[in-house]
């Protein structure tokens, strides 16, 4: 299959009214549990290779190109995606590897910073054909816009995305980065609001503090992509422990890395229903 730019597979979503499922790759066993749930459900799905992805492996390239391999070998509709990207330089390595996304993130930068650096790479990704999701750079920190607490003010989306040509955009409406506890309280009525104004899909970053009820309403308020992460690590490392407590003279890791691979397909593709909401 080849791989799909984010911006039609959005669109495709919201024909459907369904919600596009990002979730992110830190071992090559995370791609191939993500792209055989979408083959199982016949869903698209976002592939995501963080900046901090890659710091892990000491280079972009080679968790890239295995994500790419298992990705373009599979009959699922796949978004390769470099996630929380602070740096243009990692940005252009993407364009180089393949990447159909980019998520640029400004969030440490000054608004008026982050808007023309955001601008600066969005020319440049479209001229490639990648699409790019920003978000406002309110705050500086890991957690940007997503902190605790807070909000993106509807108006302030707006004008962000019109000024940067962005094609997707992250806003915060109540979720955070590294919940390991599905306890989260989103906005709906926020997202409703913001989605009237702003003129391209919604991002909610920090989905794995969100319940499956919320998901699902915050697919229907207007939310497009929803990225989750650190529920499927917390899924992957269960399953590990429970089959090295079991086996403790196991040490083949095939073994125990499959069995959390095997645990992250089968929560992938519940998930993958679950945001095709109709």
């Amino acid at each position: 299959m080849t791989l799909a730019p984010l911006r039609d597979v959005l669109a495709d979503a919201a024909r459907e009214g369904h919600g596009l499922g990002a979730f992110n790759v830190i071992q090559i066993e995370h791609a191939e549990a993500l792209v055989g749930a979408a083959e199982e459900t016949g869903r698209p799905i976002v592939l995501q290779i963080s900046e901090n992805a890659a710091r892990y492996h000491g280079a972009l390239a080679p968790i890239a190109l295995a994500t790419r391999a298992v990705a373009a070998a599979s009959s699922a509709v796949c978004v390769l995606h470099l996630d929380h990207a602070e740096s243009e330089a990692l940005v252009d390595e993407a364009l180089t590897l393949g990447f159909t996304s980019v998520m640029f993130d400004g969030s440490k930068l000054d608004d008026a910073q982050n808007r023309s650096v955001t601008r600066a790479v969005v020319r440049r990704c479209h001229d490639a054909g990648v699409s790019v999701e920003a978000e406002l750079g309110e705050i500086g920190g890991k957690d940007g816009v997503h902190a605790p607490g807070i909000r993106t003010d509807p108006d302030d989306a707006a004008a962000f995305a019109r000024d940067t040509g962005v094609d997707a955009l992250a806003v915060a409406v109540g979720s955070s980065h590294a919940m390991t506890s599905r306890t989260a309280t989103l906005d709906l009525d926020l997202i409703a609001r913001i989605r009237a104004v702003v003129p391209v899909p919604l991002v909610l970053h920090g989905s794995s503090g969100v319940p499956d009820d919320l998901l699902v309403a915050a697919v229907r308020a207007g939310m497009g992509k929803v990225n989750i992460a650190t529920h499927l690590n917390t899924v992957f490392t269960a399953a590990v422990r429970e089959l090295l407590a079991a086996n403790p003279a196991l040490v083949d890791t095939r073994t125990y890395l499959g069995a959390g691979r095997a645990a992250v397909q089968v929560e992938t593709a519940r998930l993958l229903q679950l945001l095709a909401v109709g």
